[in-house]
């Protein structure tokens, strides 16, 4: 389980296909407190190490992760947005994701505004999905590249985050313009909200 407090935008160093999977190597900052087995967030999307160097880590993305994520976009030298599982001893900075990501969005507009950014962004949508919890509301929580994240402006198949300086230079969000693909994952009390609701 994760809180959407992204701790390191790292790069990607390798990427090898094997079959219908990827494995990705990832070189950053903590690698010497990471051990096999553990699960880290990259760009939302929980995956377990497998291999450890020195300097680097590889993890391994299997075809349901890379159909739903956009891991399977990725480059050498990409940045992702890394997290370790939440300690549950603490404060709770973001709100609870679970690292499963829904599907993925694409970035339609970004603009400035006089030291943030507004970027909107556009999701398939399904009604169906969208009555089981698969949707945004006004003010409530969304998880977009495994970032802890404020709705606004939400509509059927879009909505809006407001990004701080903060934010946009020390995750990916830097990177982010019209036309990336986005990995989202929804609310998961909405989820469970909205099912319960069905068996009213």
């Amino acid at each position: 389980m994760f809180s959407g407090i992204v701790e390191e935008a790292a790069t990607v160093v390798g990427i090898e296909a094997e079959r219908g999977n990827i494995h990705l190597t990832m070189n950053c900052s903590f690698v010497g407190e990471l051990k096999i087995d553990q699960s880290v967030s990259h760009n939302g999307v929980c995956l377990t190490v497998v291999r450890i160097t020195d300097d680097t880590y590889t993890v391994t993305a299997i075809q349901e992760t890379l159909d739903r994520s956009n891991l399977g976009l990725l480059k050498i030298g990409d940045r992702v947005n890394l997290e370790r599982s939440m300690i549950m001893n603490g404060r709770l900075d973001g709100h609870i994701v679970q690292g499963h990501v829904d599907q993925t969005a694409v970035c339609e507009n970004v603009k400035e505004a006089d030291g943030s950014w507004y970027y909107t962004f556009k999701y398939d949508f399904n009604k169906e999905m969208a009555r089981q919890g698969y949707m945004t509301v006004e003010k409530g929580s969304v998880c977009v590249n495994g970032v802890s994240l404020t709705v606004c402006n939400s509509q059927e198949d879009s909505f809006e985050v407001a990004i701080i300086p903060y934010t946009h230079d020390f995750t990916n969000f830097g990177q982010i313009a019209v036309g990336t693909v986005v990995n989202l994952e929804f609310d998961i009390v909405g989820k469970y909200i909205s099912k319960m609701m069905q068996y009213k």
